[in-house]
């Protein structure tokens, strides 16, 4: 019988069947933005909008 090695390295699918690679994290966007359609968020001093558009599109702005 073939041992399988679990090679941390290597891209994994969760629960949901995404696809997550090691060091970047994955959230929804309905966990992001909690029920709402607009979010500001802070980088560097500077505020940027994400929003989702009657589209149902993602827009960053800043």
């Amino acid at each position: 019988m073939k041992k399988i090695r679990h090679d941390p390295k290597a891209a994994t699918a969760n629960s949901q069947g995404l696809i997550s690679k090691p060091g970047i994290n994955r959230v929804s966007i309905d966990t992001l933005l909690k029920g709402a359609h607009e979010m500001v968020i802070v980088h560097a001093g500077d505020e940027y909008r994400l929003r989702i558009t009657s589209k149902g599109k993602l827009i960053l702005t800043k």
